[in-house]
């Protein structure tokens, strides 16, 4: 091992060393556990703490908020007198409830602890907290209880990062003469874990809401440990994605495949689509700031957080809205009126977002639709924004039998509908009676057919043993006909009956058919059966991946090999796991990988920041730039031997992460593990 190593590298390739085995992945979400929260749709989120104290403002500068304490550098002291002022005698929990049933909402989640780590009850393990402040007020269980009373489920936001605590890493950069001496974050992690273990036994949430997981000191391991508590104390409990450390930033959706949490979080943005089969919750501000900000202007309009919520129904997820009351517990009057502008129209429309699926036809450029199933027929919920300048709503490929269509909440005579090829067409009135959106109910009869073109699943393009292929329709009712040899499949192609089994090379073909007619465009997707590369049989030096850490300040990978690396070593995997998460560090792994079956191999590099994955000399995986963790997955056609390995990643700032692993296709994905390198 190179002496010159310096102190970060050092430890790192010192922990690096020992990673032990990946934990068991928990079991994915349970539908009878989802069910209220999938109904719900449209849930208050509440932003509330010492921050509201001063209001945004802080020496002649007021565009802060829940941040405060960090973005304006005030030292842990002085903002620990905020706790003897914090007296919310105005804080009246039936009213928060009332305002926010009203608005159509579901469900509450308020900030039990935020990243300063003051908590909204009197914890058992803590002084910084509702115990030390004038009214020592349990505002937590003031809070459930009336959610109890008024119907609406309660569920508590918590940081896991901590300004505040001692033994919480790292500390803010700015914190220079708050020393790091002596503080350990596995005793932190002992005391989230406490605090935690308090909420869920003596609260109950609905939704445990974690956040402050990107910090260098948080990892898959301890997220999974955090996750397995939560559901250990109430197995009924929802715990959202950022209990885990690979969320994608405010995207939001977990991409790496052993990431644990029940729903995704866009924050501040709503996907462009939905993902099918994925839950998610866009969180949103009323205007510019999470925690009250008095000088904060930029209230959005009723017409567009209501035209959001339609928008986030639409593709499947739930909109959580935000509202930051005052420090004396009182909400802003700007936002009663939001509130109760949106329930105004909630009152009224509010069951075509309630219970709601996603649309089946994706964003119209006069609205959105949402879709709701009573048992042997379904109504469309056509959102009309703007009404088209022909006054036709146009819904594309759409097979059922039609039944009506008229205003939703209305009765009598309804609007004239019609089909125009594959297409049906329905005539709106000359005005519409609703300005932010009015509501079309179109019943048609059975499930919805529509006629997309189906999709061609597999694991991969190429492969080496015999390969699976599945033709998928969305739409269990069509009639799906494929062809091998690249040309358009008709209704005397072969039938879509179960799995395709290749053992050639071909060029898969699907059209929908219904009634016996061709009613999508054709999909296409070409395989191709490889020799596999030849592997090589040699001697091994014992000591698996030779591991070399490099220091340098980079946005993209650097060439490894221009630089001298500050140590060198050994290591069985490509992993981080129980490693210091250093910033301003690239690591590079190189090896054999003995390979046992003539087969296409999958690989999944996971990394924050960027990565790749070279075998035997060709890039296999790209993954570089600096992103939060986000997995990429190549294959490859490998023979029986050795085949040379090369992982390189590095790290900027913020989170870090890395994870390789690989499977033959149709296998389960495991940690590559190297046991020796070339002599």
């Amino acid at each position: 091992m190179s002496t010159s190593a310096s102190p970060l590298a050092l430890a790192l390739f010192a922990l690096a060393c020992h990673a032990p085995a990946e934990p068991p992945a928990p079991a994915a979400p349970s539908d009878a556990r989802m069910d209220w929260w999938r109904e719900a749709r449209f849930g208050m989120f509440v932003h509330w703490g010492l921050y509201a104290l001063p209001a945004g403002e802080w020496q002649g500068q007021s565009d802060y908020g829940e941040w405060i304490r960090d973005s304006a550098r005030i030292p842990r002291e002085e903002y620990a007198r905020f706790q003897g002022q914090f007296d919310p005698v105005r804080f009246d929990p039936d009213e928060w409830v009332a305002l926010a049933r009203a608005a159509g909402m579901k469900y509450l989640v308020i900030t039990s602890k935020h990243h300063d780590g003051f908590a909204l009850w009197d914890s058992a393990v803590s002084e910084w907290d509702m115990g030390g402040t004038p009214s020592r007020r349990d505002l937590l269980g003031e809070l459930q209880a009336a959610c109890r009373r008024g119907g609406v489920r309660f569920a508590t936001y918590h940081s896991i990062m901590d300004w505040h605590h001692p033994d919480y890493l790292p500390r803010r950069p700015w914190e220079t003469e708050r020393s790091a001496e002596g503080a350990d974050f596995e005793r932190y992690e002992r005391y989230l874990h406490a605090q935690v273990t308090e909420l869920i036994t003596r609260y109950r949430p609905g939704v445990m809401w974690f956040d402050g997981e990107w910090e260098s000191t948080w990892n898959h391991e301890r997220g999974v440990r955090l996750y397995e508590l939560c559901r250990s104390l109430d197995p009924a409990l929802i715990v959202n994605n950022r209990v885990d450390v690979h969320r994608g930033g405010m995207a939001g959706f977990s991409q790496a495949s052993e990431a644990v949490g029940d729903f995704g979080t866009p924050e501040q943005e709503i996907p462009a689509t939905g993902l099918p089969g994925v839950d998610w919750e866009t969180c949103m501000t009323m205007n510019d700031h999470w925690g009250w900000n008095r000088a904060d202007p930029d209230w959005k309009p009723v017409e567009v957080l209501v035209r959001n919520l339609i928008d986030v129904a639409s593709k499947g997820g739930n909109y959580l809205l935000n509202v930051g009351p005052r420090a004396d517990g009182t909400f802003p009057e700007q936002a009663i009126e939001r509130l109760q502008g949106i329930g105004a129209w909630m009152a009224k429309h509010g069951d075509t977002i309630h219970g709601t699926s996603a649309s089946p036809f994706g964003a119209f450029p006069w609205g959105r639709c949402t879709v709701k199933s009573f048992g042997e027929f379904t109504r469309f919920y056509l959102h009309v924004f703007e009404r088209p300048a022909d006054g036709l709503l146009r819904l594309p490929g759409l097979g059922n039998e039609l039944h009506m269509a008229n205003w939703h909440g209305a009765f009598g005579e309804g609007f004239p509908v019609r089909r125009e090829g594959t297409d049906v067409v329905v005539e709106l009135p000359a005005q519409l009676p609703d300005p932010i959106a009015s509501v079309v109910q179109l019943c048609v009869w059975g499930e919805p057919i529509v006629y997309r073109a189906p999709e061609i699943v597999a694991e991969s393009d190429i492969f080496v043993r015999p390969l699976e292929v599945r033709v998928e329709s969305r739409s269990p009712r069509l009639e799906l006909r494929y062809t091998l040899d690249g040309s358009d499949p008709s209704a005397a192609s072969p039938r879509v009956t179960g799995t395709l089994e290749l053992t050639d090379s071909s060029v898969v073909s699907a059209r929908a058919f219904h009634r016996g007619e061709p009613v999508s465009s054709v999909t296409r997707r070409e395989f191709r059966r490889v020799e596999p590369r030849p592997g090589r049989f040699e001697l091994l030096a014992a000591g698996g991946f030779v591991l070399k850490a490099y220091e340098g300040d980079w946005d993209r990978l650097p060439d490894f090999a221009s630089l001298a690396p500050v140590l060198t070593g050994s290591v069985r995997e490509a992993t981080l796991e129980r490693a210091p998460r250093a910033e301003h560090v690239g690591l590079q792994f190189d090896g054999l990988l003995a390979v046992n079956v003539d087969d296409v191999y999958v690989f999944a590099l996971a990394s924050d920041d960027g990565a790749d994955l070279w075998i035997d000399g060709e890039r296999v995986i790209d993954n570089d730039g600096l992103h939060g963790t986000v997995e990429r997955r190549g294959h490859v056609a490998l023979g029986q031997g050795q085949h040379d390995i090369r992982v390189r990643w590095f790290n900027k700032t913020g989170g870090a992460e890395l994870a390789l692993r690989w499977a033959p296709l149709g296998g389960t994905l495991a940690p590559v593990q190297v046991f020796g390198h070339a002599r």
